[in-house]
């Protein structure tokens, strides 16, 4: 039967041009006298190669092909996967578990066609075997990654749990007998080490944006923040909390004796020749100190305009402000919603040697080049507004500013964009109307307001769909009604191997564009109310957020129940 299935792949390969008879013929002929597979004769052969061959099988198979190139070869990691198949059994008949979904187990093999081993894979596992083709080479290296890796922190987990706690004192005890020398020798031991180091690098390799690291009375919870979103992590005994964020304050180069105060810090660390910056911050909780860390890799972020989620009247919009000789540009939207991002990627799109831009930020978060950024230090007198005094010596023309705070800080900002400058800057405000009743709220007179603003843009961060498994289905009449989507196909979340089954790859903004034309400007100046504003914007074309995450649910980018959940909070 498997010779048959080769034989008809030899007439598949023939029929697709990949081979010619004559070589064909000559493939049969040889696996006559020598035996073997009709598909290994022909790599053996130097006539196709191996890639070749299991592709060809695929399609004859309708069955899919996977390659390490692809980065199809990841399996999820928190599926327990390495424990469904162990290591020894997937290196010996190059198999490689890729993601459950309940009792439906999807494996690569070389070997599709073998179902004495597929009916006892599935014995082993107790999952119906969903097969795809790959090379046993790439398959073997993919073994090594993915068990090394995953079985890497696993092992310095579990092994935290054997560790004598006698290492470690209780922690109710730490603040009065632990001394000083004590507590850095058991932050730098060995597994201590490994385990800070094993942290951080799964976080980088599973595109985490925040570690979190916290305690509590019987236990400590770790959690990794991927594309916006929360996720539990297996975490070590609760004995090595202390040693753990002592290490990480060493790291950081905080004060490790000092655990009543909020601390903040920093680490720079290099991944594949990458650098990565990640910022510590540390606070009191009633069970110890909880440590935050959040990932900035810079070389994972593209700063491009055209790739932030902008349609492109809304680019035409923000183009039009941010090119102007002088103004104020506004980006709003809560903590973590891409402002200082989006800002990065304006300044990316107007730097020219010709042109003086200088930044204060808290934090700098992306170093660039050709630019002159400032980090602000409060507890030395260098705030924001005073950052922003200096720079008016500086003879600048473009200026960004981290975040708009205080009334002084507003001030400086405005008159500096009525007096020639370009200036840059963000406000906590949840879409773009409310932003000018924010200004005014801090203290701003509308007749400054009114000529100094040129854009505000509010934004959110919505999840993309991962586009290897997303699924089409209709929108039933109720969507089509509420929702107002007018797309007769839209896409949901299903879960593979290529986003750890969450159904979500990436994260792209949804946004608010509103230019301030010279009928906005009046009504500022008539101190309307945010929803006149908003009312007489949305006549003029303004796009919600809601619009354009809809926009995006059309397209197949996210899903309506992100987009719904995203802007009127329904899960």
């Amino acid at each position: 039967m498997v010779k048959d299935n080769y034989l008809r792949l030899g007439e598949f390969l023939l029929r697709e041009g990949i081979i010619t008879a004559s070589q064909l013929e000559k493939a049969v002929t040889t696996q006559r006298q020598e035996g073997g597979r009709l598909g290994e004769v022909l790599v053996k052969l130097g006539v196709v190669k191996e890639e070749q061959i299991l592709a060809a099988l695929g399609k004859q198979l309708n069955m899919p092909y996977f390659s390490l190139g692809t980065g199809m070869l990841k399996p999820a990691m928190d599926q327990g996967l390495e424990n469904l198949i162990p290591h020894d059994f997937a290196v010996k008949n190059a198999v490689l578990p890729l993601s459950r979904m309940f009792r439906s187990l999807t494996v690569a093999l070389s070997d599709p066609l073998d179902i004495l081993f597929i009916d006892s894979l599935r014995k082993l596992t107790g999952s119906e075997i969903n097969p795809v083709i790959a090379t046993r080479s790439d398959i073997l290296k993919a073994i090594e990654e993915f068990y090394g890796k995953s079985s890497m922190l696993k092992d310095a987990v579990d092994s935290s749990y054997d560790m004598d706690s006698s290492f470690v004192q209780k922690s109710e005890d730490l603040g009065q007998e632990l001394s000083l020398d004590k507590l850095i020798a058991r932050a730098e031991e060995a597994p201590v080490v490994k385990l800070v180091d094993l942290i951080i690098r799964q976080a980088i390799g599973e595109r985490a944006s925040d570690i979190h690291i916290e305690p509590f009375k019987d236990r400590i919870s770790l959690r990794y923040r991927i594309d916006g979103k929360l996720y539990e992590i297996p975490p070590p005994a609760r004995h090595l909390h202390l040693p753990l964020v002592s290490r990480v304050k060493i790291l950081a180069k905080l004060d490790i004796a000092e655990k009543r105060l909020p601390q903040d810090g920093a680490i720079l660390v290099r991944i594949d020749e990458r650098p990565i910056d990640i910022r510590v911050s540390i606070i009191p909780t009633l069970y110890g100190e909880k440590a935050v860390l959040r990932i900035l890799d810079r070389g994972g972020i593209t700063l491009d305009l055209n790739y932030m989620g902008f349609d492109a009247n809304q680019l035409e919009h923000v183009r039009k402000a941010i090119f102007s000789p002088y103004g104020l540009v506004l980006i709003t939207g809560p903590t973590g919603s891409g402002k200082s991002t989006s800002l990065y990627a304006i300044l990316n799109e107007i730097k020219s040697p010709t042109k003086n831009i200088v930044t204060v930020e808290d934090p700098v978060e992306y170093k660039m080049d050709g630019i002159n950024q400032v980090q602000v230090k409060p507890e030395i007198g260098l705030t924001f507004a005073a950052a922003l005094r200096s720079f008016l010596r500086q003879d600048p023309d473009i200026m960004l500013v981290g975040e708009v705070r205080d009334l002084e800080t507003a001030q400086i900002c405005v008159r500096s964009a009525l007096t020639g400058h370009l200036v840059l800057s963000t406000l906590h405000t949840n879409d773009a109307p409310s932003a000018v009743s924010r200004l005014m709220d801090i203290g701003i007179e509308p007749y400054m307001v009114a000529p100094s603003l040129l854009v505000i843009i509010a934004q959110r961060l919505v999840r993309k769909l991962c586009p290897s498994c997303k699924v089409a289905y209709e929108p039933t009449s109720v969507q089509l009604k509420c929702a107002s989507i007018k797309a007769e196909l839209i896409y949901g979340p299903k879960g593979c191997a290529k986003c750890n089954n969450a159904g979500y790859k990436g994260r792209i903004c949804i946004v608010e564009v509103l230019p301030i034309t010279l009928e906005i400007q009046d009504l500022i100046n008539q101190r309307a109310s945010f929803q006149k504003i908003r009312e007489v914007a949305r006549a003029a074309g303004m796009q919600t957020l809601y619009e354009s995450g809809i926009k995006k649910v059309e397209s197949g980018i996210t899903s309506l129940e992100e987009i719904l959940s995203t802007t009127l909070g329904v899960e």
